[in-house]
């Protein structure tokens, strides 16, 4: 479980593709010198298994779900990833519970700078916008962001400075992809009421079930 707060970007070594799956290798520098063989670290929003370190570089294998899932299998050498180790008990939760399970991918429609912030627009299948909410909660590349707008399969998320300068979105250009993760309230909301009626969720509905 992770929590989508970004603490390190990472580089590219090496990705090699294989039946089966890929190995990717990464320069994380001291920010891996205490990893363990067999943890869960999140790699732009993917959760992978620590395989190896040798020195500052670490590798992890890629299923091929994953790829086919991800924009990993995209990566190229001396690109940057964002990190995130997996979450402590008793630790912050300073975004929001992400599991590093993957969704889908959305690709960057608009982006609008203005003077203290920058609002992305995301392109992304209906069915995941359908379990999005106006100031919910969502998981691009492994960042916790906050939703600003949702219409038909596009939505929108405001970013800081902060978050452009220490995570992979300040490099991100429109038609660019990235990983999407929905929250796992909207899956579980949708999930409930689909059961009770195949058609399109209503506030009545969400009333009678508490949220």
């Amino acid at each position: 479980m992770f929590t989508g707060i970004i603490e390190y970007l990472a580089t590219v070594k090496k990705i090699s593709l294989k039946a089966g799956g890929a190995e990717i290798f990464l320069d994380i520098g001291d920010f891996g010198k205490d990893f363990k063989l067999g943890e869960s670290i999140a790699i732009n929003g993917v959760c992978l298994t620590v395989k190896e370190v040798k020195g500052t570089v670490a590798g992890f294998d890629v299923s091929s779900e994953t790829l086919k899932k991800t924009t990993l299998g995209k990566l190229r050498n001396t690109e940057k990833v964002n990190i995130e180790r997996a979450l402590k008990v008793g630790d912050r939760l300073g975004g929001h519970f992400v599991t590093g399970h993957v969704d889908g991918i959305g690709i960057i429609k608009e982006k609008k700078q203005y003077a203290d912030q920058c609002t992305m627009f995301f392109s992304v299948e209906k069915r995941f916008t359908d379990m999005m909410i106006e100031k919910g909660s969502v998981a691009i590349d492994g960042i916790s962001l906050t939703i600003v707008d949702v219409v038909g399969g596009v939505f929108s998320v405001a970013l800081i400075p902060y978050t452009l300068t220490l995570t992979t979105m300040g490099f991100k250009k429109v038609g660019d992809q990235v990983n999407i993760e929905i929250d796992m309230l909207g899956k579980w909301v949708k999930k409930i009421l689909k059961k009770e009626n195949d058609g399109d969720i209503t506030w009545e509905q969400l009333t009678e079930q508490g949220f």
